[in-house]
């Protein structure tokens, strides 16, 4: 297939309403990759990373940092995506000490994610806020797919939260939320997913305490994120490496200071956050979210303010 027919595909959002459509969009990039591109750069500073630079049917553009350790090929994914959906169905059956499955359900996320990302980077330059906000819904749309897979209720919408002063409401605050998780038609969790933290942290964090504040519940609060890397141009004009985006110091101050979330998930956790005591109690990879914390939390004894209304989203 053609690059230029893998982007249209890409902006199609239409085109992306199931967890196997996903896959197959997947499949179809993987295999253009293996013999349509320009070079595969290798990043200068953490080697694993490497960029995608394209012919000039792609306007000879270099993608985004892909971590090749979690990065599926063409091979390795037609044969992990036959048993993706049922290693999704019965991930909370996974046990901590099965490795195989925990790192197949990670990398699987990833690597169609990444797919849709690095297509979109294909687009010429003028189009590259569009790409940014095509991505991060798409990823939005496929962790609430990947929700709904492993068995809990998700929605996404707009909670109207009441504001009142003296016994008398004053007025409404609107919060737009990615994920919202229900057990027997009671909200539990509270989430966000976002492709990066980059310049959305504090809103993260600050959203908890405003909305636990003002309806005096206190309903958990999730992130989940794909990475927090981004490309930078070393000193030659051909060399590249990567960068962090994780403000590890805003994290520290608003979980210490203000309010901790209850859990915050990465595909590719940088290793700071596997380091650092404070940062490794909060922060986790991706199939822990999926074999064991969702289902703590939607089970939990989460309480729930009943005149705060919910205005559904469909996907």
């Amino acid at each position: 297939m053609k690059l230029s027919t893998i982007v249209r595909w890409a902006e199609n959002k239409a085109k992306f309403s199931g967890i196997q459509q996903y896959l197959d969009f997947c499949s179809t990039y993987l295999d253009f990759i293996e013999t349509g591109l320009q070079a595969v750069i290798v990043s200068q500073n953490e080697n694993h990373y490497c960029f995608y630079q394209y012919r000039k049917d792609g306007h000879f553009n270099i993608t985004r940092p892909i971590n090749s350790n979690l990065m599926y090929d063409a091979e390795q994914f037609s044969r992990i995506s036959i048993e993706f959906t049922r290693i999704l169905m019965s991930a909370r059956d996974i046990r901590a000490d099965d490795a195989a499955s925990r790192e197949a359900l990670t990398r699987s996320v990833y690597t169609i994610q990444q797919t849709v990302g690095a297509a979109l980077d294909a687009l010429p330059s003028g189009k590259s806020n569009a790409a940014r906000k095509i991505n991060g819904d798409l990823f939005e749309r496929f962790i609430q797919l990947l929700i709904r897979t492993v068995g809990i209720e998700c929605r996404t919408g707009t909670v109207q939260v009441p504001v009142y002063i003296n016994g008398e409401l004053q007025f409404n605050m609107s919060y737009q939320h990615d994920l919202l998780l229900y057990k027997d038609e009671e909200l539990k969790v509270i989430g966000s997913v976002k492709t990066s933290s980059k310049d959305r942290i504090d809103k993260i964090f600050l959203d908890k305490f405003l909305y636990c504040k003002l309806t005096e519940t206190t309903v958990p609060h999730i992130a989940v994120f794909l990475n927090d890397v981004q490309r930078k141009q070393a000193r030659r004009e051909d060399s590249y490496g990567v960068n962090s985006t994780f403000l590890s110091g805003h994290f520290k101050a608003f979980t210490v200071k203000l309010n901790p979330l209850e859990g915050v998930y990465y595909c590719d956790i940088r290793p700071n956050m596997q380091q650092d005591a404070l940062l490794r109690r909060y922060i986790r990879p991706i199939d822990h979210l999926f074999c064991s914390d969702i289902w703590s939390l939607v089970e939990g004894d989460a309480t729930f303010v009943s005149n705060v209304e919910i205005e559904e989203t469909q996907p």
